[in-house]
């Protein structure tokens, strides 16, 4: 076999680019510190690796989305808990204007504060979050959710509600809409209501009412109307009598699975109506109670008119400071909901990574004695080049 200068330099270069190539490999390695430093390197390590940091940056993103949502649903809480207040505050004014030693001057200046109050309530309901967006007008997020007219109030947004996902399969509104939060609240005792006729010449007031048989309520509207001041009578919708019964002052009214009671002295064709509760927006309850208080009174039938009037309206007040709690609630539910989230999603991450490692990273012990094998091997490869290539036949002749 012939073995040519050209042929044996070639072969010694070659076999030394290769150790050289290697040397470097392992010095790119251990100056990042990773084991994989192309796809070439370990195919099927690197398809691993990059379904992993797919699933971590799926989890980055839940975490932002979770950011987002908690953001809305903490100014969110905070928006009903300035309600709250207000309702409460709304309360003790309503309390407040029910005593006896009010005059219809007090109770006046009374009603100048629970109308800034429901001004408050207005600017509440309207408010906006960090973004810009309305934060109760559901979907319509640029849409002013509440304007007045009069007396009248109108939700201008929807009942929609934002689904951010946090997780894997896991989603969570970001909010509540205005009609859940200030329009769809039962008034009365939230199953009926009771009112007493503009044309009453007696004294008697309402006081609160409860079921006590919902098997036997049915929902319809009653008229109890005063024969005389000792008697009485109920006549369904369709002014059929369904009872009758007689009456002194503090006495509790019962029948059709319902009770209220009734102090004063009715006179004969007063009348009460029982309805059943209908939804109603906070700030026509506000409105109306402001009302009750400006009326005024004058006689026993007026001042009847004005307590009756207070009793209603704080019945529907406390309705809305329960449909506040509930919503709150649900808020607060929704915010540990997110944070158990986000603990789990950091949980996964951890784990990811962990596994990410395991497959990406490099060994150093392992790394190190192999490159001073490959630098030693590269030196012997070199030192034998130059050996071979000074060989020539000449030296033998």
């Amino acid at each position: 076999m012939r073995v040519s200068t050209s042929g044996a330099y070639t072969s010694g270069l070659s076999a030394m680019q290769r150790l050289q190539a290697a040397l470097d490999q392992t010095q790119r390695q251990i100056s990042s510190g990773r084991r994989i430093l192309t796809p070439s390197d370990d195919p099927l390590a690197s398809a691993r690796a990059l379904q992993i940091r797919e699933s971590i940056g799926r989890l980055e993103q839940f975490d932002r989305n979770a950011n987002v949502a908690s953001n809305r649903l903490a100014q969110e809480e905070a928006s009903l808990g300035s309600v709250n207040n207000v309702l409460q505050r709304v309360r003790e004014l309503a309390l407040q204007a029910n005593n006896a030693t009010q005059t219809n001057e007090s109770r006046q200046l009374i009603a100048i504060e629970m109308r800034q109050s429901l001004d408050q309530l207005v600017q509440i309901a309207n408010q906006k979050d960090g973004n810009g967006s309305y934060l109760f007008s559901g979907n319509l997020d640029s849409t002013t959710p509440v304007t007045r007219m009069g007396a009248a109030f109108s939700y201008n947004g929807d009942q929609g509600q934002r689904y951010i996902q946090i997780g894997e399969g896991r989603q969570v509104t970001d909010g509540d809409s205005g009609a859940a939060v200030f329009f769809n609240i039962r008034n009365g005792n939230g199953s009926f209501s009771t009112s007493a006729a503009s044309s009453n010449s007696g004294s008697a007031i309402l006081g609160p009412g409860s079921v006590t048989d919902p098997s036997a309520w049915d929902q319809d509207q009653y008229t109890l109307r005063f024969i005389d001041p000792a008697n009485y009578e109920v006549l369904d919708s369709a002014a059929a009598v369904v009872s009758t019964g007689t009456f002194q002052d503090g006495d509790t009214l019962a029948f059709r699975g319902i009770e209220f009671s009734l102090s004063g002295q009715p006179q004969a064709g007063d009348e009460f109506t029982v309805s059943p509760s209908r939804y109603q927006d906070v700030f026509s309850m506000v409105d109306q109670l402001a009302t009750a208080l400006e009326t005024g009174s004058t006689d026993p039938a007026s001042q009847a008119m004005v307590n009756n009037g207070i009793n209603a309206g704080l019945q529907n007040i406390d309705q809305a400071i329960g449909n506040i709690l509930d919503v709150r609630i649900q808020v607060g539910s929704r915010l540990a909901a997110i944070e158990n989230q986000v603990d789990s999603n950091g949980a996964f991450k951890l784990n990811y990574q962990d596994t990410l490692a395991s497959i990406e990273d490099l060994d150093y012990a392992e790394a190190l004695s192999r490159l001073s094998l490959e630098v030693t091997t590269l030196e012997a490869a070199q030192q034998s080049f130059v050996r071979t290539q000074s060989l020539s036949l000449f030296n033998y002749f």
